[in-house]
């Protein structure tokens, strides 16, 4: 019986598609570790402790999924090295992880020359802007009513520079702003602005 347990589980495991890790740890830096595991489908995870016990899940679309395991493919899987081994300032030593049934393939690095490296890890850093202001705009949102507009701004000016990602995932928390006249009426035109960019074509911009 447990011999057919194993099977199954080891079975199961080597059934399992391609995921993308990408972690960060960079003492001194808010946060100082991150790790954020992508899905093909676009399911992703973000957590900024190994233990973390409230991990933010969140959807990419389509188009910034393929991205990234775009870059993935060209950079082998990270099945070569990424770092530069310049000396150059310290930026946090950065993980990119290819997980495949039960392969897995990775490299670290401070600072790399690859462009495509670059380019993914540019990726995952707006990720992490992004569930920084998601974790803001929550907090703000249920404790912190006059911070709300300042909380908004910030994501304002991240959409409008183009490094908006998963951007639906903000809906709820805007949604909850626009419809309650509780929040300043400043704070609530700009929440249903950026809701009509978000759920308008286009708001991200994959490079």
């Amino acid at each position: 019986m447990k011999a057919a347990v194993l099977a199954m589980a080891l079975a199961a495991v080597c059934a399992a598609g391609p995921r993308i890790v990408y972690s960060k740890d960079f003492p001194g830096s808010i946060p100082p570790w991150v790790n954020i595991a992508v899905e093909p489908s676009g399911e992703a995870v973000y957590k900024e402790a190994v233990n973390d016990p409230y991990p933010i899940p969140f959807k990419l679309r389509e188009e910034e999924t393929r991205e990234i395991f775009r870059l993935a493919d060209k950079l082998d899987h990270f099945t070569r090295p990424l770092e530069s081994n310049l000396k150059v300032a310290k930026m946090g030593l950065k993980t990119f992880r290819y997980e495949d049934g039960g392969r897995a393939s990775e490299q670290k690095f401070n600072y790399s020359l690859d462009e495509d490296a670059r380019a993914l890890a540019d990726w995952f850093e707006r990720i992490i802007e992004c569930e920084q202001h998601l974790i803001r705009l929550e907090r703000a949102v249920k404790y912190d009513r006059l911070g709300v507009n300042d909380a908004l701004l910030k994501l304002q000016v991240t959409l409008e520079r183009k490094r908006l990602v998963a951007a639906e995932q903000f809906l709820p928390l805007l949604d909850r702003v626009i419809k309650n006249d509780s929040y300043m009426h400043m704070a609530r035109e700009r929440a249903a602005s950026i809701a009509d960019i978000i759920r308008s074509p286009g708001p991200s911009n994959p490079q």
